[in-house]
């Protein structure tokens, strides 16, 4: 089997300013999960890989319903979903005007015209609550299923000097996670899943988020290679459970000392599987 441990890069270039920026920006159009859709993003920014991909995976291949994806950036998560899992619509949520027009742009990409019907652009920053949060087009338990990648490093991390990366990556708020679980919960529908990919030592504000809001917590830890430290989880939890927490067997990314891609991985890497609950929840709407 080959493997694809990152997308394949077809063009490149520099689109127009977005919305308040004084300079362009290059970008790269990268092919994702053989080709299937296209993403358009900075060339030196935060760009999309294997979280993105690990967290697409865990909406099952059956899912219906409405989709979520908050903190989108350019849409990868949200439009592998869209991609793999045709019962579904996805809505893109990113605050970012900047990455905003990437995903935008990416929409309008020829590649992707079969999946526009289904995928929509919202502009809102996901801290937003109650009127606002509504008024910005998050409106109460209208999804069955949301998907979140949060910026994970810690303000005392070393941080980046790309200021794209930087909004992607620095945490500068301690109750992030209440803030978009709070979220989350706000506008799923009452048995709908959220999944969070995020550093395991962030496992205790998650679970301290999801107290109150979600139940039959699932962690799923994530290997570089056997032997190693985990250095993702994928957590996943159903609004209103009562069901207890349970860690789940390890994924593990590569097979032996090389770089290639473990064959369950490259498989979900590349959108040819999917990683649901071991405790299923309703399909959705």
């Amino acid at each position: 089997m080959s493997s694809v441990s990152k997308p394949r890069r077809v063009e490149t270039g520099e689109p127009p300013s977005a919305p308040g920026e004084g300079t362009e920006l290059a970008f790269t159009v990268d092919a994702f999960h053989y080709g299937k859709y296209h993403l358009v993003q900075p060339k030196g920014g935060h760009r999309a890989g294997m979280d993105a991909m690990l967290l697409a995976a865990t909406v099952p291949d059956a899912a219906r319903g409405r989709v979520a994806d908050l903190g989108s950036g350019a849409g990868a998560a949200g439009l592998a979903v869209a991609a793999r899992v045709p019962g579904v619509t996805v809505t893109l949520v990113e605050r970012s005007d900047v990455m905003l027009g990437f995903a935008r742009r990416t929409m309008a990409l020829q590649q992707n015209d079969w999946l526009r019907d289904r995928v929509e652009i919202v502009g809102a920053d996901v801290t937003l609550r109650g009127d606002a949060r509504r008024a910005a087009g998050l409106a109460d338990e209208a999804f069955d299923w949301v998907i979140l990648n949060p910026p994970f490093n810690e303000p005392s991390d070393r941080t980046t000097p790309d200021p794209l990366r930087a909004e992607a990556h620095a945490m500068n708020d301690g109750e992030m996670f209440e803030h978009w679980l709070r979220t989350a919960g706000a506008i799923m529908r009452p048995g709908g899943q959220v999944s969070v990919i995020a550093r395991p030592r962030s496992i205790r504000p998650i679970l301290d988020a999801f107290a109150g809001r979600f139940g039959g917590v699932e962690v799923t830890p994530v290997h570089p290679r056997l032997g190693d430290e985990a250095i993702r989880i994928l957590v996943t939890a159903v609004k209103q459970s009562r069901g207890w927490l349970n860690f789940q067997p390890p994924l593990v990314i590569h097979d032996g000392t090389g770089h290639n891609f473990a064959a369950r991985m490259d498989g979900l890497n590349n959108g040819q599987s999917d990683l649901p609950r071991r405790r299923p929840i309703r399909l959705g709407r």
